[in-house]
């Protein structure tokens, strides 16, 4: 934990304190930023308050009195419920404006793990509860220099076993043929080799389960590739090392000489408002403009709802991307909720539209890093389907 700069940022935006809450380990953002143990019991209620200026404060209890001494600060502790309310209320005191992680109307879910309940018992305190989703956003989702290199590092191998499984996919497809659940497997193979880990399996899909945006191919539901098919493959992973940052594609291949017309079309909308994506993030940064994530995800949506594919397009336009493949960053998204958190220097996110027809569905997925001053796609750009 950066205890100075998180009191710099909390000055910057006129908040007096953040309080952070758990119990159960129901708030993992509070143990990553403030650098807690993950693995210790936590059965009963402890308080931290980072105030702008001045001491941070500890409230636990007094059966589980440890639990924030790596912290700095001074400690209270409490054992019944009034003796609760009552040191909250202390710790309260001096300050107004509290951020905790909430957010109004549960808009960014994400972010909005405090009960409702303790909102309740801060209001009822006088206090103004404001949501944390900047201070998060700029303690979990901005990326040391080492942690870019780690992103490039994983960049370097996905591209590589990228290129590789489509060719791996067309060699069986053409010796006694494969299926989708073979090649994830392949994938994984792969992963051992370069030392990759991830949190969840790479997608293999074919066909109308391209179509299925969160489609997981399973040993008895696995559908067989062949020739004449459409294959879609959304890889991602990060280096097996601590504070690693992953890297997250989707890639487009087509089984024989050439695709479809259709395919073609689909596939030219998806690219095309892939590259209007990456150009409202650049022109945007490199202007000096401050912009936010639901503006990037409008103007991709306009595209693909000027090419008449509006209702085929039912995610948003990309997620922050940080040692979670889904981090606590702004969302290029005006769709599943309008995300007005800012694009922040150092960040990292995906660039992601897709369109999902019955018969087949395109998704073309790049990563981009904000710097102070510009913004840059990390990786190869798909700009044709790929010929298996």
């Amino acid at each position: 934990m950066d205890l100075s700069a998180i009191q710099a940022a909390l000055r910057e935006r006129n908040i007096d304190a953040w309080l952070f809450y758990d119990h159960h380990h129901r708030d993992p953002i509070a143990y990553r930023v403030l650098g807690l143990p993950a693995g210790q019991m936590v059965t009963r209620r402890w308080f931290y308050l980072i105030p702008a200026q001045g001491e941070p404060l500890k409230l636990v209890h007094k059966i589980e009195p440890g639990h924030l001494d790596t912290l700095p600060g001074s400690t209270r502790r409490y054992s019944g419920w009034q003796e609760l309310f009552d040191q909250v209320k202390a710790i309260l005191a001096n300050h107004r404006e509290i951020a905790m992680q909430y957010s109004p109307n549960n808009l960014v879910f994400t972010i909005s793990l405090v009960d409702g309940g303790t909102i309740d018992l801060v209001r009822g305190l006088g206090k103004n509860v404001v949501s944390s989703c900047d201070l998060v956003a700029l303690f979990e989702a901005t990326l040391t220099e080492d942690q870019i290199k780690s992103h490039l590092a994983a960049r370097d191998a996905i591209d590589a076993i990228t290129t590789a499984a489509f060719q791996e996919i067309g060699r069986r497809a053409r010796n006694g043929g494969t299926h989708e659940h073979e090649i994830q497997q392949w994938i994984l193979e792969s992963f051992r080799r370069e030392h990759l880990v991830a949190d969840d399996l790479p997608v293999v899909a074919v066909n109308a389960n391209s179509g299925n945006p969160h489609y997981a191919p399973h040993p008895e539901t696995s559908k067989p590739i062949r020739q004449g098919d459409f294959v879609l493959l959304d890889i991602w992973a990060k280096k097996d090392t601590p504070g690693a940052v992953y890297y997250d594609i989707t890639w487009t291949g087509f089984v024989g000489k050439s695709p479809s017309d259709r395919m073609r079309e689909i596939f030219n909308v998806v690219r095309q408002a892939r590259d209007v994506g990456v150009k409202t993030v650049q022109t945007g940064v490199g202007s000096g403009k401050t912009i936010a994530g639901w503006e990037v995800d409008r103007a991709v949506r306009s595209y693909i709802t000027s090419a008449g594919f509006e209702q085929y397009f039912i995610h948003r336009t990309g997620h922050s991307i940080g040692t979670e493949v889904h981090a606590n960053g702004a969302n290029m998204d005006d769709l599943e909720i309008h995300d007005e958190r800012r694009i922040l220097p150092n960040s990292l996110f995906s660039i992601e539209p897709g369109i999902y027809l019955p018969e087949f569905g395109v998704r073309s997925e790049v990563n981009m890093l904000v710097r102070p001053k510009g913004a840059e796609v990390t990786g190869t750009m798909q700009s044709e389907i790929v010929t298996i």
